[in-house]
């Protein structure tokens, strides 16, 4: 027995008005997971905990069956793994932002106007820094964002953002978070390099031309989001499965890096609104001939979710289900449909509300509850579970697991 793991980013959302008090998921047409709904349990998941609204990177964790307060230590390491960076165990990981600020660093724009080109330009200059008793690793993301990766010894996590969150604020001092030397000569490394970084980037040609053509300059980074590197026992190891990850976006990929699956590239999945559904499902199904356990991402249910496009949101789940098709003929494989948190399109953001969760498959028990929505899952045989939950009782269906007890 193999497993396919769907997880629709953010599908969960709670009623809308404008849909009659429905949910986008309730209001779209979906044929194909309303057949697949016919041969599974159907339940909610708290990915987390009740009441606890997850990050997409613990949330993922908890579904892969790592506790995230034990495993998670915050989003760097995994948008530096998903880029292809080589993190070594005790690297300490940060995201930033290029942004704009002003000569009393004030910050005028966290995002540098969402910059999109020659942001490998800047890296590249950021790479002449130099912070004696420290290597430093500066690698561009997506448009604005990027990743910068501490090497050495005597380093910590355990430091603050210098990121003030808002505009009009200046850049914060970073500060150790605890009481411990490696702390405090961390955070005084960040501070350093955060000076570094606006004196190689204020005069930098990119920011010239920027300039030049009224577009603010990204002439500072703003390091949030400290993490560091461990190992823990991947997929193979803790399950004896061997584990394929097809997904988009950077982050997805860092998490399945972590923990021990393969990434597939895959052209045209881009994590975007213009990902190409259809190869993503195929390369899927293809690496389900090879693999034991497959995890299939769509991060687009969730842009909807965070623009409040609610008719958007609608769309695009009809579109996953159509490319979706062809898992209906999948063999001896367990099926599992589900998010990793609800992004609500009223409120723009994750939310505490549990996500709807099928498991479907040939000997699965079949609780008659018809449909996939976060009501009639509601009503389903799996009941209420937490993320921690979903491994397990994976195992167990597809016979991997031992008898506790005599």
């Amino acid at each position: 027995m193999k497993a396919l793991l769907v997880i629709f980013d953010g599908l969960g959302d709670r009623p809308v008005k404008q849909l009659g008090y429905k949910t986008p998921l309730q209001v779209a047409e979906k044929p194909n997971l309303d057949k697949l709904s016919v041969t599974g349990i159907k339940g909610i998941m708290d990915t987390i905990a009740p009441g606890v609204r997850p990050g997409s990177a613990p949330a993922h964790l908890a579904i892969f069956g790592y506790d995230p307060y034990k495993y998670y230590t915050g989003r760097g390491i995994f948008e530096a793994l998903g880029m292809g960076l080589d993190i070594r165990e005790g690297d300490v990981v940060f995201r930033f932002n290029f942004a704009t600020v002003d000569e009393e660093m004030r910050v005028v724009d966290r995002r540098a106007g969402r910059i999109k080109r020659y942001t490998e330009d800047l890296a590249e200059a950021l790479n002449t820094i130099e912070i004696p008793g420290v290597e430093l690793i500066f690698k561009e993301a997506v448009e604005h964002r990027g990743v910068l990766v501490l090497r050495g010894e005597g380093l910590s996590w355990k430091v603050s953002d210098v990121d003030p969150g808002k505009t009009g604020f200046k850049v914060k001092m970073c500060k150790p978070l605890d009481g411990s030397l490696e702390a405090l000569r961390t955070a005084e490394i960040v501070n350093k390099v955060v000076a570094e970084s606006y004196r190689v980037l204020k005069d930098h040609w990119v920011n010239k031309d920027r300039i030049s053509r009224g577009l603010p300059p990204a002439n500072i980074i703003l390091p949030r989001g400290a993490s560091i590197s461990t190992k823990v026992k991947g997929f193979k190891e803790r399950y004896k499965l061997r584990a394929y990850c097809v997904a988009g976006g950077t982050l997805y990929k860092g998490v399945a890096k972590f923990v021990g699956m393969e990434v597939l590239n895959v052209p045209g999945a881009t994590g975007t609104y213009g990902t190409d559904y259809d190869a993503k499902v195929h390369a899927a199904v293809r690496a389900l001939k090879d693999g034991d356990f497959v995890y299939l991402h769509f991060k687009p249910t969730d842009l909807a979710g965070e623009d409040g496009d609610f008719r958007r949101k609608v769309d695009i789940i009809q579109r996953i289900d159509k490319a979706l098709e062809p898992i209906l003929s999948l063999e001896d494989t367990l099926v599992v449909i589900t998010a990793d948190h609800s992004t609500p399109c009223s409120i723009k953001t994750h939310s505490a509300d549990p996500v709807p969760i099928m498991i479907c498959g040939e000997e699965v028990r079949r609780d008659g509850v018809k449909g996939f929505d976060e009501i009639s899952a509601a009503r389903g045989g799996l009941g209420r579970i937490r993320g921690l939950h979903l491994m397990p009782i994976l195992l167990d269906l597809m016979n991997l697991t031992e008898k506790y007890g005599a």
